[in-house]
């Protein structure tokens, strides 16, 4: 008889957002970070973790002083037993993650790496950062990244995608690159548009009458990972939500300067086996747009995922499974946490656009 024993069994919220520089000022993100009873976490329960990744953060640059952004949603998560884990900012690219307190001991070898992309990697407002950790004894990155705009500039794409993934490297034993972890989510600004040559009037007409899997066969993203070209390593959940770009600030209604594409896009990917008697999976909840959000011309994404780690036929601590995973040499290093109502990183930076 097989006995499974539970080591972590966490709902984990993603959010990506590219909020055009608008200030945060008067925006409500109760219903974003689904905190009035929406949530998709089993049992309606709050999320156990929170990452939230952003993209071009306004250039208002700040000293010794948290972006606007990173007041307001420590704002709301305030009274919900929420603290700051981590942040790190690559001009207007931004990724924090927030945790419930309980599992602030659960984290180890916490790093956070950033890569440059645009303007030949000279500037950054195109590029990528993250943050790597033990949680629960297993290797898992959180990489959010803003991919070259324009629908000619495919190839630049796929070339930012693998100077992040050459360029993106820790000191954990083990996980010195993207892929070497258990988990990996990836999300962002992807900036990914239609291939061949619909007009935006078209396109328009299709997602008004829901025709999403016939578009989405024209996504690039989608042709990308078939070839292997790029993200073929990931696994997306299809869109079944509108495509998220380009939106005329203040409204639902689509800016047709640009073909509408679903520019924001989260990704992941689990190693299921690769420790004896140890099963890993991340079951995806939902995946969504938040289209009552209207500040910049792209909509907010979310998705929730069931991250699990059992065990079979073996009791193991996670503490015994960081040892097996990062090994005995590794220095395990302690969350440097912030009340939520405190401070948070959030990142401000120009950008040459879309």
């Amino acid at each position: 008889m097989v006995t499974t024993t539970v080591i972590a069994d966490l709902c984990i919220f993603l959010l990506t957002w590219n909020v055009g520089t608008h200030s945060p000022r008067n925006q409500e993100l109760t219903s974003l970070l689904a905190l009035n009873g929406t949530s998709t976490c089993p049992g309606n329960q709050l999320p156990d973790i929170y990452v939230i990744g952003m993209q071009e953060v306004s250039n208002k640059l700040k000293i010794f002083q948290d972006d606007p952004w990173v007041f307001k949603i420590a704002d709301a998560l305030q009274g919900h037993e929420y603290v700051k884990v981590e942040s790190k900012q690559l001009q207007g690219i931004l990724v924090a993650m927030f945790a419930q307190h309980k599992h602030i001991p659960h984290m180890k070898n916490i790093e956070t790496e950033a890569t440059r992309t645009g303007l030949g990697g000279l500037w950054g407002n195109k590029g990528a950062v993250s943050i790597r950790m033990s949680l629960y004894g297993t290797g898992v990155v959180f990489v959010c990244s803003h991919l070259a705009a324009h629908d000619d500039k495919l190839k630049e794409r796929i070339e930012d995608y693998h100077q992040i993934v050459d360029n993106h490297k820790y000191i954990a034993q083990g996980y010195r690159r993207i892929f070497d972890h258990d988990f990996v989510f990836w999300f962002g600004d992807l900036n990914f548009r239609l291939s061949g040559d619909m007009s935006a009037w078209d396109v328009r007409t299709d997602v008004e009458n829901s025709r999403f899997e016939d578009l989405l066969k024209l996504d690039q993203l989608n042709l990308l990972r078939e070839k292997g070209n790029a993200f073929s390593l990931l696994e997306e959940q299809q869109p079944n939500f509108a495509p998220t770009f380009k939106f005329v600030e203040g409204t639902n209604d689509y800016d047709l300067k640009r073909r509408p594409a679903w520019c924001d896009r989260i990704l992941h990917r689990v190693q299921t086996n690769v420790y004896p008697g140890i099963v890993l999976s991340a079951n995806q909840l939902s995946y969504q747009s938040h289209s009552d959000y209207t500040l910049s011309d792209h909509k907010p994404v979310s998705a929730t995922f069931n991250y699990k780690v059992e065990s079979s036929n073996q009791t193991y601590t996670d503490e015994e499974l960081h040892e097996m995973t990062h090994g005995a040499a590794s220095t395990p290093a302690a969350p440097n946490v912030s009340l939520t109502f405190a401070f948070i990183l959030f990142v401000a930076v120009p950008y040459f656009q879309l």
